[in-house]
């Protein structure tokens, strides 16, 4: 198994427990490090809100088969069978205990019950067909595998391990890439908002035009940021925006602050709002409604109504791969078994994990693609090399 992350120790457990005897080889100097960091530390490793609209790519109906295979309550299970309880939030889950490294120490302390070897610190130089078997040349020297699963991450949160190198073995496994972009990510924009509003957050619909054609919503609290906007309603559109943008196309967000009320209710609203506060200036008209600091860009505007509703910004530019949560792109899936996760090109060959092209809306979303693929990828090849224990 080529990386540790969450995609490769799930994999290396599922084909461990076919009796095969398995090797992960990763190049950080610890497994699962981008699991440390993940729900803000405490580590939202499903959701119970699942389907094919919580997942994008070329294809997003490759994500079908091993989602009814492993899906939330698979994951719940798995993850019970080895010491995490389940605590949900709206539909979110984390461990019990809150905390992510719990997540990591009880999937080493699998791979060591089911006697997986693991190979830190070793630089991968490439990763060779042979007839019937792969050769994984390294820094630490040459290793010999029967099946080989990929699961090096993409190339979002380089210090987490996930630097792209993945997609440099593919090179002799004739395996085609989709370009490979930042997701969930913040985004560049302007008119930039005033410096001194920099930081402020506010609940507002995000809608994402291309060329004016709206692509992409989402609701929740966004933050604006002195070169944009950041927040999670922003990271769950952005890939549709940077995507548009490396095409050259024209991208704009519109910012409703209001979205509960139709344009007819908000002018409604803002006449009682007046009639009840006469005493209110324009300065403090907005008072106890937003922010003092986004009230005054609001009121700063010729229509309020049309700020408050559908506030614009064109879109510039986007935060890099290091500032990013997932990359979206990676391993074109029309050369993928959906339902193994084998290359369609290359026997013994798998995939798992964030390689594919196949990226999921935060929430718990990309670690679930990361275990169903890796027990589908380690389960099928496991059985295809079981050896006497």
């Amino acid at each position: 198994v080529i990386g540790g992350g969450a995609a490769g120790m799930m994999a290396a457990i599922a084909a461990a427990r076919e009796k095969a005897s398995v090797l992960i080889l990763e190049h950080m100097e610890l497994c699962g490090k981008k699991i440390l960091s993940t729900g803000n530390g405490r580590c939202n490793y499903t959701n119970k809100m699942q389907g094919i609209e919580y997942y994008r790519g070329d294809d997003p109906a490759f994500v079908l088969p091993a989602l009814e295979s492993f899906g939330c309550e698979q994951t719940i299970r798995f993850f019970q069978s080895i010491g995490i309880e389940p605590k949900e939030k709206n539909g979110y889950v984390y461990p019990r205990s809150m905390q992510a490294a719990s997540v990591r120490e009880a999937l080493l302390l699998e791979l060591r019950r089911q006697r997986v070897k693991i190979e830190l610190g070793c630089g991968i130089r490439q990763i060779l067909p042979k007839k019937g078997s792969y050769e994984i040349c390294t820094k630490n020297g040459n290793f010999h595998a029967k099946t080989c699963i990929l699961a090096t991450g993409g190339k979002a949160a380089k210090h987490t391990g996930s630097d792209g190198s993945g997609f440099l073995y593919l090179e002799p496994l004739s395996h085609h890439v989709i370009d490979l972009v930042p997701a969930l990510t913040g985004l560049q924009a302007k008119p930039p908002f005033p410096k001194n509003l920099a930081g402020i957050r506010a609940e507002a619909e995000v809608k994402l035009f291309v060329e004016n054609a709206q692509i992409a919503s989402d609701f929740g609290e966004v933050q604006m940021t002195a070169e944009g906007i950041s927040g999670i309603p922003v990271f769950q559109v952005s890939r549709y925006g940077i995507r548009a943008l490396k095409q050259g196309k024209n991208v704009t967000l519109i910012l409703n602050f209001l979205p509960e009320f139709s344009r007819e209710q908000l002018k409604a609203f803002l006449k009682i709002r007046k009639e009840n506060c006469p005493y209110k200036g324009k300065k403090d008209f907005l008072t106890g409604l937003f922010p003092d600091k986004l009230a005054k860009v609001l009121l700063s505007a010729n229509d309020l109504e049309e700020a408050i509703s559908s506030y614009p910004l064109k879109v510039t530019g986007y935060q890099s791969f290091e500032q990013a949560q997932v990359c979206s792109g990676g391993v074109d899936t029309t050369q993928v078994n959906a339902r193994t996760l084998e290359s369609t090109r290359n026997s013994g060959l798998y995939f798992a994990g964030e390689l594919l092209d196949i990226d999921g809306k935060c929430g718990g979303y990309n670690l679930q693609w990361a275990w169903a693929t890796g027990i589908l990828a380690g389960s099928d090849a496991g059985r295809s090399c079981r050896v006497k224990r």
